[in-house]
């Protein structure tokens, strides 16, 4: 779909003049990442990588986007309560991956003990990308589902201003009112005041649990201001402040530094690396607690690979959202072929499928954080090598979606502007609360452009491969 600033990409100097207003203002913006050299201090940052112009999504799949999106919310919580199912859905793949056993063990132990938390917050992230079909028509199609640390909608909230000003500058003022207000920090803060409300304690304050070395630390302040103009506190703490000055009393509420904690709210945790043998001890700390944990461990769970696999199968939607066909068929639409790679017939045959066509076939791991998965030549050798091993169980095979590739012209530090064609992410910020059985909020709050060019398979802004966008709806 052709717009009417694509003429601008075919000169040169006029790319470098906008580019460099198009910086400024970013960093007027705050559209900001500590950098790589100093990771733990704000004396010197940068810009996040951002596109020079938004790129065009059509109007039809974002609508549809947002959409299903309170029925993941619905999904995601319903997966979180049904203990027989995450066990059955898991059994094979905590055999060989150790990491989702770890989780899944303090699953087990607080269920034994019974959950103390009353309150549930889930802030997730769906993103999807746009399947070129065999009448090049796109089709909205996800990708996964973050139920742990879904990032960027603070720096989301900050990028439309400047995509508007280059725009602006271009004189085309129609085009610019056209990019969509967005403000996920603020959703996202709504959902987690909500939790701190029904928690109700009003000294309490919410634990942001944070790396030591965090790049992204302007898109979590975002969520903290929001909170503190509320009168909420945050404290941001380590796994490993947990473990040296955080303790349960005797009805288990969560007590840091002699502060009672309302909120947990995760911003680690999400990748083996990020856990010592102390750090796993807070994490069971924390979910044995009364805190609104977000998420909870069976709502990190649920945001598996392989539960995602299982979602896919025949009738199993129907299971988990009884009597909801609507929300069914929304749900369906979005899904891409998912396979399993457990021992037996089913898996054989997947695996046969990907060695005859790789490039139909992406190949992942249970894991979070981007540049995972594995493609072509790649996932062929680790098929070869897992087909007859039970350690296949730990990943699982996904169609690989095929975006139809534009041009645009990705900014980053250090180096030249230059336009590339590209493939984007739609992601869909959501936010649910629930209060026992009771659903108090079903949201949806913003969204998350981000934009690669098409020689990188894997890997999202935070991986250094994707960049900022937003959507210009068409």
């Amino acid at each position: 779909m052709a717009t009417s600033w694509e003429s601008f990409l075919q000169d040169e100097q006029q790319l470098e003049e906008l580019a460099r207003q198009a910086v400024d203002r970013a960093l007027a913006e705050g559209v900001l990442l500590r950098t790589s050299q100093e990771p733990s201090s704000s004396d010197v940052v940068s810009y996040a990588p951002f596109t020079l112009f938004p790129s065009v999504v059509p109007s039809a799949l974002l609508e549809q986007a947002y959409a299903v999106q309170m029925d993941f919310n619905l999904l995601v919580d319903a997966v979180s309560q049904n203990a027989a199912f995450l066990e059955q859905t898991l059994s094979s793949t905590i055999k060989m991956d150790d990491f989702t056993a770890r989780l899944f063990d303090i699953h087990k132990q607080v269920l034994k003990e019974g959950i103390a938390q009353t309150v549930f917050l889930g802030l997730n992230r769906s993103d999807y990308m746009f399947q070129r079909s065999a009448d090049g028509s796109p089709a909205l199609k996800q990708i996964e589902i973050n139920t742990i640390s879904a990032s960027f909608g603070g720096l989301a909230s900050r990028t439309p201003a400047v995509h508007r000003h280059v725009l602006n500058v271009l004189s085309k003022t129609k085009e610019a009112a056209k990019i969509l207000s967005n403000n996920p920090s603020r959703g996202l803060a709504m959902g987690i005041a909500k939790a701190w409300e029904l928690y109700g304690s009003a000294n309490a304050l919410v634990l942001l649990i944070a790396q030591e070395k965090e790049r992204n630390i302007f898109d979590q302040r975002a969520i903290e201001n929001e909170l503190l103009a509320k009168n909420i506190h945050v404290i941001r703490r380590r796994f490993e402040d947990i473990s040296e000055k955080g303790s349960l009393d005797q009805d288990r509420r969560l007590f840091v530094e002699g502060q009672e904690v309302a909120v947990v709210y995760f911003r680690d945790g999400y990748m083996p690396s990020q856990y010592s043998l102390q750090n796993w001890e807070a994490r069971l700390l924390l979910e044995r607690s009364r805190a609104v944990k977000c998420p909870d461990i069976a709502t990190q769970l649920a945001g598996t690979k392989k539960v995602q696999q299982e979602l896919s199968r025949v009738d199993m939607l129907e299971v988990l959202l009884p009597g909801q066909p609507e929300a069914v068929a929304r749900l369906r639409a979005t899904f891409a072929g998912l396979y399993s790679l457990d021992m037996g017939e089913e898996g054989d045959q997947a695996i046969t499928e990907a060695l005859v066509a790789p490039s139909r076939f992406v190949l992942k791991p249970q894991r979070e954080g981007g540049g995972n998965n594995l493609y072509g030549e790649k996932m062929v050798q680790a098929l070869e090598q897992l087909k007859d091993s039970e350690e296949r169980a730990s990943y699982i095979l996904m169609e690989k979606i095929e975006p139809e590739p534009f041009g645009n012209c990705l900014l980053r530090p250090g180096s030249p502007a230059r336009v590339v064609q590209c493939i984007s992410e739609l992601g869909i910020f959501g936010v649910y609360v629930r209060q026992g059985k009771t659903l108090v909020m079903n949201k949806h709050v913003g969204h998350l452009l981000r934009t690669k060019a098409i020689e990188h398979a894997d890997g999202g802004v935070a991986a250094g491969v994707a960049v900022l966008d937003n959507p210009y709806p068409m």
